[in-house]
């Protein structure tokens, strides 16, 4: 059976709960406008489209496999959405750092 794969599994998951937290952070986007809580927000989001690229390149849906970071094999869009979500989150963790002084 297809859904005994851990892979599966595991992606389900992380999909279901990605799913929430990027739902819950586009409610809280349309509530405050401090710019900590919209960078914790865009960070929660790239996040999940970085794994939702993943997932449809794992089951075999690829339509970014064009485009690659120059002189290597690293795809670039998805490089894309995984640096600057980690980029949202630390800009947010310094805007917080800076509220709280």
């Amino acid at each position: 059976m297809i859904l005994s794969s851990p892979d599966v599994i595991l992606g389900i998951v992380k999909l279901f709960f990605g799913g929430i937290a990027a739902f819950l952070s586009i409610l809280l986007w349309s509530r405050t406008r401090e710019g900590a809580f919209v960078c914790l927000v865009a960070s929660v989001l790239l996040g999940y489209a970085a794994f939702v690229l993943d997932l449809l390149r794992r089951f075999g849906i690829d339509f970014t496999s064009d485009i690659f970071f120059p002189q290597t094999e690293v795809p670039l869009v998805p490089l894309l959405f995984i640096v600057i979500s980690g980029l949202f989150f630390i800009l947010s963790l310094i805007l917080l750092l800076l509220k709280t002084r």
